[in-house]
């Protein structure tokens, strides 16, 4: 059981930066991936950034490449979205989700990064990212 919670939304002008937090509780040390997924009124829910626990290797979508950094903090059990250069577009719903299914880790060998949703186990309630013009 994991149960990640969200912080760190907010609203900005275009230009700005966040950063958001997922602190997981529960038995953490059995998460093998975690991800941070973003969802706009009317669309679909849409992979943000990756990160294999383990060994700390991280993954983007093309759309937040070079102003987005996933990372983690093992100690506190949390893992970062830091977001730079923040557009209208980034605005949305944004959820952590962590999964212990050792699939993410398969994946990786063939896709690295790719993780979809229905790897996932466990979600956060997500926190509301609004981005100004």
């Amino acid at each position: 059981q994991v149960q990640p919670v969200e912080s760190g939304g907010g609203s900005v002008q275009a230009g700005g930066s966040l950063r958001l937090s997922c602190a997981s509780s529960g038995y953490t040390s059995a998460v093998n991936c975690m991800g941070w997924f973003r969802q706009a009124p009317g669309k679909e829910r849409e992979g943000v950034a990756t990160i294999y626990i383990a060994g700390d290797e991280t993954h983007y979508a093309d759309s937040v490449k070079g102003r987005f950094t996933i990372s983690q903090d093992n100690a506190k059990n949390t893992v970062y979205l830091q977001m730079d250069s923040l557009k209208p577009e980034d605005t949305a719903m944004y959820y952590c989700a962590a999964t212990f299914y050792p699939t993410c880790i398969q994946r990786r060998l063939t896709t690295p990064g790719y993780i979809p949703p229905a790897d996932y186990n466990y979600w956060g309630q997500g926190t509301q990212v609004t981005v100004s013009s």
